[in-house]
């Protein structure tokens, strides 16, 4: 039994560094679907991605929740938010990466967990603890050094992390599993990006049928791009904690950063690292902080076992402290999420 659990955990793992590793490199993707401009890409995305999702829940048989779906009007609402605030998502990254602006998405979502953490104190009532108004007080520090840095706020950044973050707490709300919730929002994105695809080509703009087979090909891979990583990812939330995904998503950013700066050469000024440093020290201190938690918790739980196997009845000292309500570190809304 332990070998297996082992086992699983080791496959949950490779999944996860899959994942966020292919959602880190995606930025060496979408320039290759150049002369095609931001608005077909995103078209391209959303009409391929229902297409492959369609194909991967016939073959595993899983078209209960549709009918579940329709019959419940206030979930369908929440999933058409999450698929128009997922589609700004998309398209913004993309035209952030084919014009030369990486790094500065790669800040969105080294700062997205940051702004789930605000957006449930100031819209769920959530409590933070200190380390975490901390990490919050010294992202929202960096944002200002960073506006100062590019002479404007960072726009690009500041747009990924709060769609993503929305996304992520309308998807919450929903509980749907990621593959079926990605195959509802691409059912409603499908028509628009349909319409919008006929139009180019009746404009004489498009480049699906102008620019050979290859293209068309890359094209219709971006389905597969959004495809293959969620899939992935849905096999690591199932075998590995909590605590361990809230890790594992900073390797996204991390590699776009990487990328950013080492492959694309972006400039990195002076006042540009000293915004990121800070951003990376408030992640440093939401980790640390949600990792001692959840040491004290899982303590706390054993203590509390150990009593009642004892036969010793447990006290008000004997009953473990629950921490107060935050996302530690914006991995509890990774389950149900899909990044860039």
């Amino acid at each position: 039994m332990a070998g297996s659990s082992r086992s699983e955990q080791r496959i949950g793992l490779l999944n996860g560094f899959a994942a966020y590793g292919m959602w880190g490199l995606v930025p060496l993707f979408w320039p290759l679907l150049k002369p095609a401009g931001a608005g077909e890409i995103l078209a391209h995305r959303m009409a391929w991605s229902l297409a492959f999702v369609a194909v991967a829940l016939l073959v595993v048989r899983r078209w209960a929740w549709a009918g579940e779906l329709l019959r419940q009007p206030g979930k369908l609402g929440l999933i058409t938010v999450a698929a128009a605030v997922i589609t700004v998502n998309w398209g913004v990254y993309i035209w952030a990466v084919n014009s030369g602006h990486v790094v500065e998405a790669s800040l969105g979502y080294f700062i997205n967990p940051l702004v789930t953490i605000a957006m449930g104190v100031l819209l769920l009532k959530e409590r933070l603890r200190p380390v975490q108004w901390a990490a919050v007080a010294t992202g929202f520090a960096a944002v200002l050094v960073l506006t100062i840095g590019y002479g404007q706020p960072p726009w690009i950044s500041l747009c990924l992390a709060f769609s993503f973050a929305t996304y992520g707490l309308v998807k919450k709300k929903v509980n749907l599993g990621g593959v079926e919730s990605l195959a509802a929002e691409t059912a409603i994105q499908f028509l628009p990006a349909l319409g919008y695809l006929l139009w180019l080509g009746a404009q004489g703009d498009s480049t699906f049928t102008t620019e050979g087979a290859g293209h068309a090909a890359l094209l219709a891979a971006t389905g597969l791009v959004t495809a293959i990583p969620l899939v992935c990812f849905g096999a690591a939330a199932i075998r590995v904690p909590l605590s361990t995904l809230g890790l594992l998503q900073y390797l996204a950013p991390v590699f776009q950063f990487l990328l950013g700066v080492l492959y694309f050469g972006e400039a990195m000024p002076p006042e540009r690292w000293a915004g990121f440093a800070l951003v990376w020290l408030a992640l440093t201190l939401l980790t640390w902080d949600a990792l001692r938690t959840a040491r004290r918790t899982a303590r706390a739980l054993r203590e509390q076992l150990d009593r009642a196997g004892a036969g010793v009845p447990a006290g008000k000292e004997g009953v473990p402290r629950q921490p107060e309500t935050a996302a530690p570190s914006g991995a509890s809304d990774m389950r149900n999420t899909v990044a860039e």
